[in-house]
């Protein structure tokens, strides 16, 4: 079996982890294919125990030899490893080095059982959607699309802007705020909800429109169905505007045109069979705590 492994970068703290890691698939016969940038962090620090260990730059030379891709870090890393996978339908499994950890929601402490699951093959993989950008000019490269959400920001230093948005070109709303998020229902438990908008169920095929401080009070979030496709445009006093999608951001200027809509194709997350979402709901959002219950 040969498994990819993701990551940015992994404090000193967390390299204990790491050597369980790597020897776990050592002993398990498994061939770790690590992302090259991190196997030189940790060449001069991690024993590999005899493994057959090969590397990768890019999407490219993930082919069709690697079952599993492992994220190491948290839900931001993973959002990366989802850029690299794209639509070669390689399952991803996210071990949560860093705090919240929604998407990558398998602790650090159970690395044992994660590396037997993918031997046992007892785990069980959500089908999550993506969201698609299209725009009259290339942004984003050949990776236009996001897990989370996509959103329109003002610049920093810009008044706000108003967004027309219409559904399927009906005009829906104009919304004058300083940004437009629209997430997948993967994202509603990200930057949508710190900016008000409703937790949805993963595979609910929803798109939430969420204003960023809208100036109307009477304004308020709104779920779609995801097979509409909502597109824009932006007014504002300054020339320019952020799009984004998850962690990439890019300046365009006012005068394109955008639209999104559900991507093609699906990723696939893997989790343990207890890690559902209801659970990663009350143990992220603490839920149930609260000592009147």
């Amino acid at each position: 079996m040969k498994v990819a492994i993701y990551s940015r970068v992994i404090d000193y703290d967390d390299q204990n982890e790491i050597q369980i890691l790597f020897s776990e698939l050592g002993r398990r016969q498994i061939e770790p294919v690590i992302y090259q940038p991190f196997f030189e962090q940790i060449i001069n620090s991690v024993r590999f125990n005899g493994n057959n260990i090969s590397t990768f730059s890019s999407s490219d030379d993930l082919d069709e030899t690697i079952e599993f891709i492992i994220s190491l870090g948290g839900d931001g890393t993973l959002l990366d490893t989802v850029t690299l996978v794209r639509d070669k339908n390689i399952p991803i499994l996210g071990i949560n080095f860093g705090r919240l950890g929604f998407l990558a929601s398998i602790g650090k402490e159970e690395l044992y059982s994660a590396v037997e699951a993918l031997v046992n093959r007892t785990f069980v993989v959500d089908q999550r959607s993506l969201i698609h950008l299209d725009a009259d000019r290339l942004l984003f490269g050949d990776t236009p699309y996001a897990l989370n959400e996509f959103a329109i920001h003002k610049t920093d230093t810009s008044p706000m802007i108003k967004i027309h948005t219409y559904l399927n070109g009906e005009f829906l709303n104009t919304y004058w705020a300083d940004g437009l998020i629209v997430s997948t229902p993967t994202g509603s438990t990200g930057y949508s909800l710190s900016c008000g908008g409703p937790i949805v169920f993963p595979d609910s095929s929803s798109f939430v429109i969420t204003p960023v401080a809208p100036h109307n009070l009477n304004v308020r979030p709104i779920v779609v169905p995801d097979d509409n496709v909502i597109s824009f445009e932006v007014e504002g006093r300054a020339d320019h505007f952020i799009c984004a999608l998850d962690s990439r951001r890019e300046i365009v200027s006012r005068s394109v045109q955008l639209a999104v809509k559900r991507e093609k194709f699906d990723v696939s997350i893997i989790r343990l069979n207890e890690n559902n979402f209801l659970r990663t709901l009350r143990n992220k959002l603490s839920w149930g705590l609260d000592t009147r219950n």
